[in-house]
């Protein structure tokens, strides 16, 4: 919502408005300009003062009667001068019968008391026989020259405080914080970037993670939607060298200006074996590109009532969104959209809602979805052009293993010059990525036991004792190597 928006509904025959939005002063700032301007009479009702003036030069009447909802509805349904009611504090009461019957009977009203009433919350749902008297308007976010010229003011107030010093930073950075900061209104946008200057009268990079997580709690999609506070990096992660490479070609497209006329990548379907590490991928992604990472639960987003799972599914999608650019990693994806005999209609909901996010999306936000088990995943989902590519992670050959048997070690404090790594390597064969973690942390256990330094023999017997799932579900895993070889790219 924005100036001009607001003029021209609150110039139609319009009855009720509705404003959702957590920014409550700024939208009361702009409601008291444009009823000031228009010559308006207007007063803003809250829980907590009753009715009150809205505005400058307005004389408060005896507005005893008027601090309860139903009282303050009253008062508006009997009033013969066209004035103008912000309630602020309504949507609490709007499931009792006779709150529901007062706001029809102002809206049915509206054209003889031509009353302008406009409710604000933070989320409004009407009831479906007020609904269609009601219109509902977003309050406009700022602007990415808006942002700037607030964090600006930021700084300038900081300078003032300290005897005129200057704020640390380059366009660079800055640029980086614009963009950390879009999607928010005026209000949080300021605390941030206040936030950002304060402590050390600089403006870094060192001051984008933990904005990026101040901005993500803002959102309160908590059990649906995670900030995953630790990402992964190359280091970390062995083989997956076609990934990697693909990767890199569209890094710059995804976290650059937003200037080039390239497409930024939509996503990936990462699929494969238990344990092969599609989820340390997902991480690595967002690490490598230096995104903030956001883990989608889709059990967290079923809910028992009808239209609220597909709901809270949107909202996810909208917040992603709002912290673009960034990667959104759903895991085990297959668990929230598969489809078989016993599909139901939710979950169809689900996939269509996902569907048109997936194609009218222009916000960067990089998909990441992994699945254990592709086959039952639905074909709208797989149709090309959903994803940029469709990667198998596959077992990791003996060279790949040496290396995670390297890298666990290093996790752990031992030195890999001391073990030899081709032999563990060559024993481990048929191993996954957590299954060969697993072996390095038996043996710590298997030695620490024994009060003796971790050592070959420690090693040796925890991969002698372990049978992995290339063992235990070989048929499945043949077929699922089968299904890939014509259908997908392998990540290794």
């Amino acid at each position: 919502m924005n100036y001009n928006d607001l003029s021209i509904l609150l110039h139609s025959n319009i009855s009720l408005i509705v404003v959702e939005t957590f920014d409550e002063t700024r939208a009361l700032t702009l409601l008291q300009k444009y009823f000031r301007d228009e010559g308006i009479g207007s007063w803003r009702w809250s829980a907590t003062d009753g009715l009150q003036p809205l505005g400058f030069g307005l004389q408060a009447e005896d507005q005893n009667n008027q601090a309860k909802p139903e009282d303050v509805l009253n008062h508006i349904k009997k009033s013969q001068k066209a004035s103008a009611f912000v309630l602020c504090d309504l949507h609490p009461y709007l499931d009792e019968p006779k709150m529901v019957r007062l706001l029809k009977d102002i809206a049915l009203n509206q054209m003889a008391a031509r009353h302008r009433v406009v409710l604000i919350s933070h989320r409004l749902k009407l009831p479906p026989e007020i609904a269609r008297y009601a219109a509902v308007l977003q309050m406009s976010l700022p602007t990415d020259e808006e942002i700037l010229a607030l964090v600006r003011e930021e700084a300038k107030l900081w300078s003032d405080r300290n005897s005129g010093a200057r704020i640390k930073t380059d366009n660079a950075t800055l640029q980086k914080l614009v963009n950390n900061l879009r999607g928010l209104p005026h209000q949080d946008v300021r605390r941030l970037a206040r936030g950002a200057i304060v402590d050390d009268g600089a403006i870094s990079d060192g001051d984008l993670p933990e904005l990026s997580k101040a901005k993500f709690a803002l959102m309160d999609m908590d059990g649906v939607l995670h900030f995953e506070y630790s990402t992964a990096h190359l280091k970390d992660i062995a083989g997956l060298n076609r990934l990697k490479i693909w990767l890199a070609e569209r890094q710059q497209a995804m976290v650059g200006d937003g200037q080039s006329k390239i497409d930024p990548p939509k996503g990936v379907l990462l699929f494969g074996v238990q344990g092969g590490g599609k989820s340390l991928a997902a991480k690595a992604i967002a690490g490598i590109w230096g995104l903030p990472l956001l883990r989608l639960d889709m059990a967290a987003v079923y809910n028992k009532y009808v239209g609220e799972t597909e709901r809270n599914l949107r909202d996810a999608l909208k917040l992603a969104d709002v912290m673009s650019p960034c990667v959104l990693w759903i895991d085990e994806i297959e668990k929230g959209l598969a489809q078989n005999d016993g599909e139901n209609a939710t979950s169809k909901r689900l996939l269509g809602t996902l569907l048109t996010w997936m194609a009218e999306r222009k916000s960067r936000v990089f998909l990441v979805a992994t699945s254990n088990d592709i086959s039952v995943l639905p074909p709208e989902l797989m149709r090309k052009g959903r994803f940029d590519e469709i990667f198998f992670v596959d077992l990791p050959d003996t060279e790949i293993r040496r290396a995670m048997f390297e890298i666990h070690m290093g996790k752990r404090g031992l030195v890999s010059s001391n073990f030899d790594l081709s032999e563990l390597a060559v024993m481990s064969e048929g191993f996954t990525g957590a299954e060969v973690e697993q072996a390095v942390v038996s043996a710590l256990y298997s030695a620490s036991a024994r009060a003796e330094q971790p050592a070959m023999e420690h090693m040796r017997a925890a991969i002698a004792n372990t049978r992995p799932l290339s063992v235990i579900m070989a048929e499945r895993m043949n077929q699922l190597r089968a299904w890939a070889a014509d259908r997908a790219v392998a990540a290794n």
